[in-house]
């Protein structure tokens, strides 16, 4: 009964320990998809901003207004 027992626990820590492996790849993969996503929306949008005063001054010095 009691090497049954074992057995028992060591296969579900063996379960244990895929699944913590598992969820480490999610989370991880889950973080660069955040960083990916922010990067590709944020970056374009601070560009944006540093980019279209200095555009509308071109083009307000171009046409004289």
């Amino acid at each position: 009964m009691e090497k049954d027992l074992q057995d028992r626990l060591d296969a579900q820590d063996k379960k244990l320990a895929d699944i913590y492996a598992s969820s480490e790849k999610m989370r991880k993969y889950f973080l660069w998809t955040l960083i990916v996503t922010v990067a590709t929306i944020l970056l374009p949008l601070i560009a944006l901003a540093l980019i279209l005063p200095w555009f509308i001054k071109t083009l307000s010095s171009a046409y004289g207004i």
